[in-house]
């Protein structure tokens, strides 16, 4: 399956390709009241430590695990930006599992495990190929997950 070119953006506002073009991204499964919720902190660091070398950073909120993302998209935008200062993209609501998983993530898991919470990292490559999986309790600044983005930034 072919990297999904119609994201959209939590206003719901078509995202620009051009925005992930050659670039290294990392799909990230976002919830506001998570107790992995924190990592956003982190999430920020890498952003502001890599996005210059050609890392994006790309929240995707969901609400599949413990209704912990119930909000609208204007009160996720207000809560990330207010308490962590997050100005990375964040794309509109999606499932990540089950029969209504959004076609993201269907390129993102391919045949690989459902995801198990909330958090999950998927590293992508410049050339749109799926790298590295994290699973969710990796944190962002995790060693092994800065040497990944590391190789991939080349």
């Amino acid at each position: 399956m072919p990297f999904p070119n119609n994201l959209t953006t939590l206003d719901g506002t078509p995202l620009s390709p051009a925005v992930l073009e050659n670039k290294v991204i990392l799909f990230v499964n976002v919830a506001s009241k998570c107790g992995l919720t924190p990592q956003y902190s982190d999430l920020v660091e890498l952003d502001t430590a890599y996005g210059s070398r050609g890392l994006v950073i790309v929240g995707v909120p969901c609400n599949q695990f413990g209704a912990q993302e119930p909000g609208t998209p204007e009160e996720i935008k207000e809560f990330t930006k207010t308490k962590y200062d997050v100005d990375f993209t964040l794309l509109e609501k999606q499932d990540v599992n089950g029969p209504n998983r959004s076609p993201l993530y269907q390129f993102l898991v391919g045949d690989g495990p459902d995801i198990g919470w909330n958090f999950g990292k998927f590293l992508v490559g410049r050339n749109g190929e799926v790298i590295a999986r994290f699973e969710p309790k990796t944190p962002p600044n995790d060693p092994d997950l800065k040497a990944a983005i590391e190789a991939a930034l080349g």
